[in-house]
């Protein structure tokens, strides 16, 4: 079995995040992709984010319509700040995988910033690191040693991020094209976003 670990705050989670993830299962022959919301990110806890309730639920309702991709709770259960080398390690031994059969996708961003995260090389170790283009990153800014030992995903770059949708509800803007229906209508009814 081959898994995809996918994490981030998903706040609110968006159509680029789904189509990294569709992108991954497609083009790397992977069984399932799991998305994990962090209950506290280490470089987020400056940051305001929505109460893992919510998160949890807007990510329900935008994988919904996707067969292969799931949702793990694990990070969130753990509570306190969650460092990805902890939750590779968990999900291998609870789920027996090798580092070839266990993904872990992150964006180009998240990669210039990796030497900056927890055990970096160990994350490098112990699974098969994928990255995901974005706009405004390019593969020249991230240390060579990190670029030569990650696969590049071929996906398009789609300039949506879940600061601006944030923004956009906050100034009443249409977020229609950027987030799913069922998350637009979650955000609506629950007033969140909103100062």
């Amino acid at each position: 079995m081959r898994i995809c670990l996918y994490g981030g705050t998903f706040d609110p989670p968006h159509n680029g995040h789904l189509a990294i993830a569709e992108q991954c299962l497609k083009n790397l022959n992977i069984d399932r992709a799991i998305f994990i919301p962090a209950f506290l990110a280490p470089h987020k806890t400056n940051v305001k984010i929505s109460s893992a309730k919510d998160r949890l639920a807007m990510l329900r309702l935008a994988i919904q319509p996707y067969p292969g991709l799931e949702i793990s709770e694990l990070e969130i259960d753990r509570k306190g700040i969650s460092y990805s080398i902890d939750t590779i390690i968990q999900i291998k031994k609870a789920l027996s995988l090798n580092s070839e059969n266990l993904y872990f996708l992150i964006g180009a961003d998240s990669l210039a910033e990796l030497h900056t995260w927890r055990q970096p090389e160990r994350i490098l170790d112990e699974s098969r690191v994928v990255v995901a283009g974005r706009p405004h990153y390019s593969m020249d800014d991230v240390p060579v040693d990190y670029r030569n030992r990650v696969e590049i995903l071929s996906n398009p770059l789609m300039d949506i991020s879940s600061t601006d949708i944030r923004q956009k509800v906050e100034r009443h803007e249409s977020v229609r094209h950027l987030i799913p229906e069922s998350v637009a209508g979650y955000i609506n009814i629950h007033k969140l976003y909103r100062t």
